[in-house]
Parts: structure tokens; sequence; C-alpha cells
């Protein structure tokens, strides 16, 4: 089994929770405060990746997948996303789908580290809609 932070599209309640298969659900969890938070693709997905200062710490959820789960979850993320290892607020580590940081600076998407996790930034911007 590997333990897999999930903190965006595959959220629960979220459109892409799908791509999880049958995984079983752990806990909801937070990362340490190392990590920032973008809209990438104006939106589509999240982008995070760790930082050295001005971090937060994302909320997310952890999951047990299987090898085959975890190979068809990772065939299903946007391109560029890569796994890594994630420091949870625990200490825990676990893996988690991160994003080039050049990649967010270069097509300067929104940094929505503001608003607490993927899915109050989902909502809000349905609100606003």
């Amino acid at each position: 089994m590997k333990r897999v932070f999930i903190c965006g599209s595959a959220l629960q309640g979220q459109p892409d929770h799908q791509n999880l298969q049958s995984a079983t659900f752990v806990r909801a969890a937070k990362s340490q405060p190392l990590y920032r938070l973008h809209a990438a693709e104006n939106g589509w997905h999240p982008a995070i990746y760790q930082v050295e200062v001005d971090g937060i710490a994302i909320p997310g959820e952890l999951y047990d997948l299987t090898p085959e789960q975890y190979d068809y979850l990772v065939s299903t993320e946007p391109p560029h996303m890569y796994p890594a290892d994630l420091i949870l607020e625990s200490g825990e580590i676990a893996t988690a789908m991160l994003y080039p940081r050049e990649l967010v600076e270069h097509h300067q998407w929104e940094d929505i580290s503001h608003y607490g996790g993927w899915a109050a930034y989902k909502q809000a911007v349905l609100s606003v809609s």
C-alpha cells in the first residue's frame, strides 16, 4: 500500500474523486506550512510546490492505495505533475502530486494559497460565477 495525500480535484466531493477508485480513506490531514498553492491552467487543476519561506499548510485527505490504484491515479494527472514526498503536519511523509514551480512562475498562475485549499478555492469561484 502507498499512502497518498490528496489535496485537489480528487478530494471527496470534487470531480476527479473517482480516479482514486476504491482506495481506502485514512483521514483528513494537512501538510506542514511548507507549500504554496496555485490555480494552474486558469483553474483547471491545482499546482503545489515546496517553498523555503511563506508557505501554508494545505488541507487534504490521506488514502492508502494499492500499486494498481496508485499507477492509475498517476496516469490520470495533468501534464507536468509529478509524485514527490510531502511532509504532513504530523511529521509523517506521504506521496503527493507536485508541480514545477518554474512553470507556475513562467505562466504567472494565480496564487490561491489564501483560500485555504483547493476545495475552498473552487467553492469561492463557483459562488462568484
